[in-house]
């Protein structure tokens, strides 16, 4: 039984793309998320299956937009499963299963570590064993320390049991960029407390950097010796964050719905720091954005769009994309053949990836944007801060979500979905390789 088991899945290997039995494999575990979240032990009984199936794909893809409140329509059963599955969706899926195999002393074949390298943004094989070692010692121990750095926060004002269970759930939250809240108001009760404020937003910079970063920090130890990737994703994440949070602060300062709101100008500080770094994927909010002014959620939904980095658990088309895109954008404009930065120089495949990335992420979210509005009735700018959240798995609302129809939730459900594989997967997906036949001429279009 066990060898036609196996054959049989070999066969299905055979058949199917990495890609393909990548989105298989996620689309099978939000499926039976559903069916888990579904039942009497998970829920206090207002859950239907519609909700509980948004609640699992949001929950798998790491994404955080909710129909249900989470910390009082769960059981602890229930929050448990969900944490369950952010935690394995965050990190990756075959990430879970090679650590596994490697316990038990099984070999990972070649076609799991085909659908790992695809999962982990990788372009090689090698390594891919180390990469999933250091993946799960990074997250035990970034979610252990937020936890008891939490605590000093939650026991005293829940208690022992449910304290420390506060903690737990929004470190695992935290760290895998999902942004699920036990609370109904996210994290707004504590807009002014430095230990949330720096621990929650610690463990999903650190989570959004990617693992490829901090095996090289760990390694290397110099700037001087870093990647050009980790380089790039560095200096990126320091100009994003730096620039957003001046910008909030700037743009809010004045706006009583949100920071003027507050009582202190250190809660203002705090607020536009948290705001500043969360859209990168993390979907844990202190202020409402719904109070927020036009410009600041146009900023947002830039932020949302750029996400994190490559095999993180964060979304977005990656910090390292937009800094690609800016480089060949300028060396247009200076008739460069080649992007240079930091003593590197990048060619014409990196360029073509940039522009097929960020052109897949556009039609998605123009896609997702057109279906969700043909039976939303509400504001646009509303429905397109939603759409752009589920599709960099961020999280943050503005109440469009709990208003969408079953047909609305379904291709919000399906915006995360794309958005946890990553555009260039879906591509791959969907294209077909052929090799040409003919070389034709060279023509000429004008552009611009």
């Amino acid at each position: 039984m066990r060898r036609k088991f196996g054959l049989q899945f070999s066969l299905t290997q055979r058949r199917l793309s990495p890609p393909a039995m990548l989105a298989t494999i996620y689309a099978a575990f939000i499926a039976l998320g559903a069916v888990v979240l579904w039942l009497p032990v998970s829920q206090t009984g207002d859950v239907t299956l519609g909700d509980a199936l948004f609640t699992a794909a949001s929950a798998v893809t790491v994404t955080g937009l909710i129909v249900v409140d989470t910390g009082t329509d769960f059981t602890l059963f229930g929050q448990i499963f969900i944490a369950l599955l952010i935690q394995v969706g965050g990190l990756g899926l075959m990430t879970f299963a090679a650590l596994l195999l490697s316990m038990m002393g099984l070999q990972f074949g070649m076609p799991q570590r085909l659908v790992l390298r695809d999962e982990l943004g990788q372009t090689s094989l090698k390594d891919l064993g180390a990469l999933v070692r250091i993946i799960v010692a990074v997250a035990l121990l970034c979610q252990t320390v937020g936890a008891a750095a939490l605590m000093f926060v939650f026991v005293p004002e829940f208690g022992w049991s449910e304290g420390i269970w506060q903690a737990i759930f929004h470190a695992v939250s935290a760290f895998n960029n999902a942004g699920f809240s036990l609370f109904s108001d996210s994290l707004m009760a504590y807009v002014g407390d430095p230990i949330v404020n720096l621990s929650i937003t610690a463990m999903f910079i650190i989570g959004g950097l990617g693992f490829v970063v901090l095996a090289d920090l760990y390694q290397k130890r110099s700037w001087q010796k870093l990647s050009l990737h980790s380089k790039l994703m560095l200096f990126g994440t320091v100009i994003l964050i730096s620039w957003a949070w001046f910008a909030f602060a700037v743009l809010e300062w004045n706006n009583p719905g949100t920071l003027a709101g507050l009582d202190s100008t250190g809660d203002r500080i705090w607020a536009s720091w948290f705001q500043a770094v969360t859209p990168r994927t993390a979907g844990f909010n202190t202020l409402d954005y719904a109070q927020a002014e036009n410009s600041t959620t146009i900023m947002t939904i830039s932020l949302m769009l750029i996400g994190g980095g490559p095999s993180s658990t964060a979304g977005g088309i990656k910090v390292t994309t937009i800094i690609v895109l800016a480089l060949a954008t300028l060396a247009f404009f200076r008739r460069q053949e080649r992007l240079n930065i930091f003593g590197r120089s990048l060619g014409v495949d990196e360029v073509m990836k940039v522009l097929a990335l960020v052109s897949v992420s556009l039609f998605l979210v123009l896609v997702g944007l057109f279906t969700v509005s043909i039976t939303y009735e509400g504001d646009f700018l509303d429905l397109l801060f939603e759409v752009t959240s589920a599709f960099g798995t961020v999280g943050l609302s503005r109440g469009a979500t709990g208003e969408l129809d079953a047909m609305g939730r379904t291709f919000i459900i399906i915006t995360m979905f794309a958005g946890r594989l990553g555009p260039l997967t879906l591509g791959f997906f969907l294209a077909v390789k052929s090799a040409p036949r003919v070389r034709y001429p060279e023509g000429k279009v004008f552009l611009g």
